[in-house]
């Protein structure tokens, strides 16, 4: 019933489990597994799979509820097991597997059941969680027994149809044994109680619910919701799926748990299963906003909430608990963003600014600690402050220093946003001079492949040297899941000052086309790295030295080379949709600056492109020239803005997004001078 789809990490959830078993069933909770047989199917709203038994099991859903649908190889007795003790096993140890706690069930006369399963860990290392559950089914099952198990004695069937446990070696669950050959189960979940649950599958999947019905109702929401939000005339079937798949998952999470939120009571939505803002600051929730405007808002006032009433905005979150927090405190990204991009609606932007405050000034209790990285919480807000408030920079007495240190400068800057636009004038030249502590990491004597100057790992007594084609690392080192040479490009910022302290247009030029080379490293592959989000900002930085064509030549290369449809269609982990919105901006023809209103000018992939930005607005994307498809004449010739020339390779959130807008473009197949306005701001240098 309930899982995270899409994430990096460790597993989350797979609760309530139902498996389709065949025949006679000794020991329902010895662990059972059943293979598949055959490829999966699914498409919006459906979920179809087969097992090695032949047992064919078919899914739809609802906001709070599903609908399993079971059709048993004829001649055969078919059992459904509801296995409480069942999560989503991790294969990466690092202590991050879930872990069942204990749980009840218990099977009505009516043949219904209800219940509920205690757990804990996962990718966020939380604490014990409780789900809640109700299910029906619509046959008459010719057996139904509750079961507790242990490895020590075997399943035992309990005669009260009550089974109950405090423990994770004792198991529990039910069995239902059925002669009908089609079988359906409707199942509502709550984190409340399990009244709530009942009452959600009651209202949601009533009884006389028909199974295609529920598939219907949800293509039809994700159409009305998600998908209608962008039209093209383009007919390339395997464009449109790269398009339409990309908008479909990147708004699987976060979840909207409004009025499931088992901690407080709260007139405020609550958003969980955020995972994490560290992968989606950089170019998502940009994009969740221009396509969701109203939950976008619902989302940062669930943020401020979770403030108000934990102490911390999350950087990730899941079943109702912070953590864990890779770099820095980027909540405060995406509150800054959304501030300098006209988000007010019913959000209390002076709570807001506090709880950015309360990230930017005070250090959270490390507690519990994390094993990969003892020395400080990465539940949430800032570790390393310490070292950030005391020194301006961070010495390796903390782990993942120099990234914290270039994400740190980050978050600063957005509270320097939003302390201005509140008139907070002291506050803001506070911030803006701590978003300038990345150069305090910056060694210009650092060397790679002939290039100067690097964000380095420091202590007081100067700077360490790293080696920054292999300095890349995880939890416990100064560089987490890239190296230096992506990090020496994270604050773009201070960009005019990154530009000189690498030694000009040209050098950066160089540098750039270094990080392109095929085997400019001494080994096969290239340095940029596409299938994580550190470098996802890397090829449209070209815009900064005046070069907006090589923006568009290396961004539209790695995404004809590294993006595509079927199983491997994405170089990295989704990351919560993470990698699909990067490919749904190149398609666009954009690129978000976060925490700036600036959008970076590339080049459209369609003829025509409409987004519904809601409220009747619209943004209208043409393009002549091209071969409508983003493979040929990707080149700029000349553009117009709401129907006047446009001289600039940039624009902002005001120019097309804040009341609708035209952006028509002429393509080419080699580049041209068609901007000669002044380059994308750099506020803080």
């Amino acid at each position: 019933m309930m899982h995270e789809q899409g994430t990096g990490g460790a597993p989350k959830y797979g609760t309530v489990a139902q498996l389709p078993l065949i025949g006679n069933i000794s020991k329902p909770l010895s662990n059972i597994t059943i293979g598949r047989s055959g490829a999966d199917e699914a498409s919006v709203g459906y979920y179809k799979a087969k097992t090695a038994e032949g047992t064919v099991v078919e899914l739809s859903a609802t906001a709070h509820a599903g609908i399993y649908q079971y059709t048993f190889p004829s001649g055969s007795d078919g059992n459904v097991l509801v296995d409480v003790s069942h999560v989503l096993p991790s294969y990466r140890g690092m202590g991050l597997s879930q872990g069942y706690k204990g749980g009840n069930i218990t099977i009505f006369p009516d043949g219904h059941y209800e219940g509920h399963g205690v757990y804990d860990n996962g990718w966020n290392r939380s604490p014990d969680w409780s789900i809640y559950f109700c299910g029906h089914f619509d046959a008459s099952p010719i057996s139904n027994k509750t079961y507790v198990g242990t490895d020590a004695g075997g399943s035992v069937e309990q005669s009260s149809g009550f089974a109950s446990s405090s423990s994770s070696s004792t198991r529990v669950g039910g069995l239902f044994t059925f002669k009908d050959s089609v079988v359906t189960s409707r199942v509502g979940i709550s984190w409340i109680s399990t009244e709530k649950a009942c009452k959600n599958v009651e209202d949601e999947i009533p009884e006389d619910k028909e199974f295609q019905s529920v598939v219907d109702d949800a293509q039809s929401e994700w159409e009305t919701k998600v998908l209608s939000k962008v039209a093209t005339t383009n007919t390339n079937d395997t464009t449109l799926t790269l398009l339409y798949t990309s908008l479909y998952f990147m708004h699987l999470l976060p979840t909207n748990q409004t009025g499931e939120n088992p901690q407080w009571t709260s007139q405020e939505p609550y958003y969980e299963d955020i995972f994490t803002y560290w992968d989606l600051f950089r170019c998502s929730t940009a994009l969740m906003q221009v396509l969701q405007p109203a939950a976008y808002e619902e989302q940062i006032r669930s943020l401020i909430d979770i403030w108000r009433f934990e102490g911390y905005m999350p950087d990730s979150r899941s079943s109702n608990y912070n953590g864990r927090t890779q770099g820095g405190s980027n909540a405060d990204n995406i509150l800054a963003d959304a501030y300098v991009k006209g988000v007010r609606g019913a959000v209390n932007w002076e709570d807001g600014y506090k709880a950015m405050v309360k990230d930017a000034e005070v250090t959270p209790p490390n507690d519990p600690v994390d094993p990969q990285a003892p020395d400080s919480s990465t539940k949430e807000g800032r570790g390393a402050l310490p070292d950030w408030l005391s020194l301006g920079y961070i010495t390796p007495r903390f782990t993942r220093a120099v990234t914290r240190a270039v994400e740190y400068s980050c978050n600063d800057f957005g509270l320097y946003q939003v302390a201005s636009g509140l008139g907070k004038t002291d506050d803001a030249e506070k911030y803006l001079n701590r978003s300038r502590n990345w150069r305090n990491h910056w060694n210009a004597n650092q060397t790679s492949l002939g290039f100067s100057g690097f964000v380095v790992p420091r202590n007081e007594s100067g700077f360490i040297e790293t080696d920054p084609l292999n300095d890349s690392g995880y939890w416990g080192d100064p560089y987490y899941e890239a190296s230096s040479w992506a990090y020496s490009w994270a604050s773009i910022h201070d960009m005019k000052t990154m530009i000189d302290k690498m030694g000009g247009n040209q050098t950066v030029l160089d540098r750039l086309n270094t990080m392109f080379t095929e085997g400019a490293s001494g080994s096969s592959g290239i340095i940029f790295d596409p299938t994580n989000e550190p470098m996802f900002n890397v090829p449209y930085l070209y815009h900064y030295i005046d070069r907006q064509d090589l923006s568009v030549f290396r961004s539209r290369d790695i995404a004809k080379s590294y993006y595509g449809t079927g199983v491997s269609g994405l170089p990295g982990n989704s990351d919560a949709g993470a990698m699909q919105t990067w490919i749904l901006w190149n398609m666009i023809g954009l690129y978000p600056v976060t925490g700036q209103s600036t959008f970076l000018i590339h080049s459209p992939w369609f003829d025509s492109l409409v987004i519904d930005l809601g409220g009747g607005k619209k943004l209208n994307i043409t393009s002549s020239g091209g071969d409508g498809n983003g493979g040929g004449n990707i080149y700029v010739q000349s553009l117009r803005l709401n129907g006047k020339d446009w001289k600039k390779n940039w624009l902002t959130w005001d120019d097309i997004f804040a009341q609708g807008g035209t952006l028509d473009f002429e393509l080419g197949a080699t580049a041209s001078d068609w901007f000669t306005g002044e380059l994308p701001p750099s506020p803080a240098s």
